[in-house]
């Protein structure tokens, strides 16, 4: 007999009971690298992660951590980046450069029965790099090259703008970085920023996929032997300077549209109220049914799309509202931004809404535990911090079991507008 299915009514919703996330097992290489591995999946494919922490932000240099992990793979002592990626690409493999503000890494991704012939290539892009200046020159051009264009699109520059605002032009989390610093960008710096930190005291591996025995011997093999070159760099801490003025308007004559940021310094994943915080955030714009969603896109029309998000940085972090609108309804949306954080400090999310918002951040967390490579970047996500798996389980609890009030209360407590900084970039 088939059961008929009433569509018109949505499905029960449950609460999970318990969920189990696979953590890391740690291990060493001969030479005190560690080594956190992720066994999961069915393919034979790994992914090996090598991340290195920066080290000493220099203002007058701003671009060193990023082009010395960029142009690593632009050539070597004895090949040069045609050969490089093809000695790659020819075993079906791939590799890849990740740049944070704090952390830098290279990835390669490969079946496991070519892991033995493509690590070789992966550490003379990792240990040999001879930064050659043709390269250099194309990528100082390009890149220079790319931020004009970007400069011209009010989204990107109310981005960077937001950030040397809130933590100042000098931070390393707020550097307004300019076509001249591509032009002023040298081989020596990036050589010795290279000789200096991309050392065996100032890297990690992390390998995903299908770790076996094997693999881990082979990470053994090529990178395990002695300490590499380099000096034990001091961590530095920059300390925030926000700007004064809390409003900002940088203009873009004939911008049909505007870019609109508004947000503060806050903390990071550390603090005790950052996974509350991560909740209340949701509910005003962290997903597609949120409250700004509803009002300025939905309701109001004023734009496609406006989100918030909490941002968490190794020493600090931010929260944000960003969206474009039309020139002609910035003033309004702004207003209905203001008025919808002002109704989070004085009105509790009602049942149905903060179920919804707790449904999508469990579901949102069990899609980011699924698969090798999801779950070796949620331990990232914490060893980033010294934080142990007890945090996603606070997590999970917490989204579980939060009140409205005490959404209520966090947004009194760390959503006051008059502590928000708010830039508009477009027509004046």
């Amino acid at each position: 007999m088939i059961q008929s299915i009433d569509r018109a009514k949505a499905p029960a919703q449950e609460e999970f009971d318990h969920i189990k996330i696979q953590e890391v097992e740690k291990s060493a290489l001969d030479n005190g690298i560690p080594v956190y591995s992720i066994r999961a999946g069915f393919q034979d494919v790994v992914k090996v992660e090598m991340l290195f922490m920066n080290r000493g932000f220099d203002a007058s240099q701003p671009l060193v951590f990023s082009a010395t992990n960029r142009m690593m793979s632009e050539g070597s002592k004895h090949h040069n980046a045609q050969e490089l990626a093809e000695m790659i690409d020819g075993y079906g493999s791939f590799y890849e450069t990740e740049e944070s503000s704090d952390y830098c890494s290279l990835n390669l991704f490969t079946l496991n029965k070519h892991l033995e012939s493509t690590l070789p290539v992966f550490r003379e892009i990792l240990m040999e790099p001879e930064f050659p200046e043709n390269e250099l020159s194309v990528f100082r051009q390009n890149n220079r090259q790319r931020l004009i264009v970007e400069g011209e699109r009010v989204n990107a520059v109310a981005r960077r703008k937001f950030h040397e605002v809130i933590f100042g032009a000098s931070h390393p989390y707020g550097y307004f970085v300019k076509p001249v610093d591509y032009e002023k960008l040298q081989r020596e710096p990036l050589m010795s920023y290279h000789r200096k930190n991309y050392s065996s005291t100032n890297c990690s591996i992390i390998v995903s996929g299908n770790v076996t025995a094997e693999v881990i011997s082979l990470l053994n093999k090529f990178f395990g032997s002695g300490e590499w070159k380099g000096t034990q760099q001091k961590e530095t801490v920059t300390d925030i300077s926000s700007h004064l003025d809390k409003k900002h308007v940088v203009e873009k004559k004939g911008a049909v549209q505007s870019a609109i940021r508004i947000g503060k310094v806050l903390f990071n994943k550390t603090h005790p109220d950052y996974i509350g915080m991560t909740i209340l955030n949701t509910a005003l714009g962290g997903y597609f049914g949120s409250r700004l969603m509803n009002n300025i896109r939905e309701d109001k029309g004023y734009t496609y799309g406006i989100g918030s998000a909490m941002v968490s940085m190794k020493e600090g972090g931010c929260f944000f509202i960003s969206t474009e609108v039309g020139a002609e309804v910035t003033s309004k949306a702004v207003k209905e931004i203001y008025k919808e954080v002002e109704l989070l400090r004085k009105k509790p999310l009602e049942g149905n809404e903060l179920l919804m918002v707790k449904n999508f951040l469990t579901g949102s967390f069990l899609k980011g535990i699924d698969g090798a490579f999801h779950l070796a970047d949620r331990w990232k996500g914490l060893m980033l911090y010294g934080l142990g798996y007890d945090y996603y389980y606070r997590y999970l609890e917490t989204v579980r079991t939060i009140k409205a009030e005490e959404l209520m209360i966090l947004a009194q407590k760390y959503l006051d507008p008059g502590d928000f900084y708010e830039i508009i970039v477009g027509k004046k």
